[in-house]
């Protein structure tokens, strides 16, 4: 069993090995865009991408409320041929932030503007052709109002029936879809709530006792789930008013670094390939690294001042991140078959693309507005982007002139990004957000009612 397990362990780095030959190309091109034709596709703003562990399927989502299921047809001639399989409508009464496959199952949860966790059932995609909108059908089998506000993000397990989401409500829970109740006062205590606006949420499957929690405020928290028994009874009590897990370090940037009262982490990530690498991407500020491994220093702070901060081991600066800042940014992310590239979408509608040391390596056109949401294919040298367009582009690596790549112009892009940014062009009232709440608002559900987990 030891040497079976080894030899596959093996035979995946090799295969890692030879993917990232593929990714260590001196530039990355568009290979097709999803939704583009005019018979299928998104009609909103795409918020959402999420890859199938295997890599068979890519969900997107966002602003039409519904989630449209990719994958490649074998017997279209061009490069990556993805062609929509199946529509789901999801029954959400506003803008969907967040869709994840339950891992070894066929269900889809889904998170939204709404305040409201559902779930679908994919059924079966065994179709020829592609599926429009008009085609799709009602999907939701369950639905959790479980959260008081906007929920933003999801994140799975090795399980088919344990996910968890965050809200800005400050909450994160733990769902459990096996264990039935009724929403409201029977909902499970939270696993957390931090008392301020939670906007993102982080998990690697190598360390899944522990994730990292951002949002209003200038760290990202570190949790773990097996310090519960570890606390002496007056921290446990303390603990479990905030929730039933307890948080072992705080990732912030240096001493000295600009702070301001709205400062705002959007997105977050943790290494899948390690376990404790961290990106975190700061609203008006840039992207930084951390690794939860790290020694850490000690900083005076109103909150949670006792828990000590890790500094980041590197900063990654060019993109521009103010806009929509809490409107379904997850625009951070690792790329390539060792993670040796880190990625931010930004505001002025390009892909930035460093190296681990902090050099930039491209700038790709990502969107005609706004890059939100950058995610890598489990296994092929690909990624998918989406931002304010209703399309999705794939782009992969190329040996020839990139038609879409922007890094001759670098010193250009990155001057504008950094002069709007500290003038504080950007920094106005977010009408978006104000729109989204008001949508939220008026489609949020009676709290008196109740819903039915089972």
């Amino acid at each position: 069993m030891t040497a079976t397990l080894s030899s596959k362990a093996a035979a995946a780095e090799r295969h890692r090995h030879l993917l990232s030959k593929k990714w260590n190309t001196k530039d990355f091109d568009r290979v097709n865009v999803l939704g583009n034709d005019g018979s299928y596709g998104h009609s909103g703003c795409v918020n959402a991408l999420s890859w199938a562990r295997d890599g068979a399927l890519l969900l997107t989502a966002g602003d039409d409320r519904t989630v449209q299921i990719w994958s490649m047809d074998p017997s279209l001639e061009h490069d990556y041929p993805y062609i929509c399989r199946g529509v789901l409508k999801t029954g959400h009464r506003a803008n969907i932030f967040n869709a994840k496959m339950l891992p070894h199952s066929s269900k889809i949860a889904t998170v939204s503007a709404d305040a409201q966790v559902r779930l679908h059932d994919m059924g079966d995609l065994s179709v020829s052709a592609p599926i429009s909108i008009s085609d799709g059908r009602y999907s939701c089998t369950q639905t959790l109002r479980c959260h008081e506000q906007r929920v933003k993000r999801i994140v799975t397990e090795d399980s088919p029936h344990l996910f968890l989401t965050v809200a800005e409500d400050g909450c994160i829970r733990q769902h459990d879809i096996r264990t039935a109740h009724s929403c409201g006062d029977a909902c499970p205590p939270p696993l957390l709530d931090i008392g301020f606006e939670l906007s993102t949420l982080s998990l690697s499957p190598l360390t899944p006792y522990q994730f990292v929690a951002a949002g209003e405020a200038p760290y990202g928290y570190l949790f773990d789930r097996r310090q519960i028994s570890r606390l002496s009874m007056a921290e446990r009590a303390r603990s479990l008013r905030m929730g039933v897990t307890n948080c072992i370090r705080r990732l912030g940037r240096q001493e000295g670094t600009r702070k301001r009262h709205n400062d705002h982490i959007t997105g977050s990530r943790m290494s899948i390939l390690n376990g404790h690498e961290v990106l975190l991407s700061y609203s008006g500020d840039a992207v930084y690294l951390y690794s939860t491994r790290d020694d850490c220093v000690r900083q005076d702070d109103s909150y949670m001042s006792g828990v000590p901060v890790v500094p980041p081991r590197q900063c990654f600066r060019g993109a521009r991140n103010v806009d929509t800042i809490k409107d379904g940014k997850q625009l951070v992310n690792f790329l390539g078959s060792q993670e040796q590239f880190v990625t931010s979408g930004s505001d002025d509608g390009n892909i930035f693309i460093w190296k681990k040391d902090g050099g930039l390596h491209s700038i790709l056109e990502g969107d005609s507005s706004i890059v939100n949401v950058i995610e890598g294919h489990p296994h092929l040298p690909l990624f998918a982007a989406s931002g304010l367009d209703s399309t999705v582009k794939l782009f992969g690596p190329t040996s020839s002139p990139s038609v879409f790549s922007r890094t001759a112009d670098a010193e250009d892009i990155i001057e504008t990004n950094e002069r709007r940014t500290a003038s504080g062009h950007l920094r106005h009232i977010d009408i978006m957000t104000m729109l989204y709440t008001a949508t939220a608002s008026n489609a949020s559900p009676d709290n008196n009612g109740q819903c039915q987990h089972q």
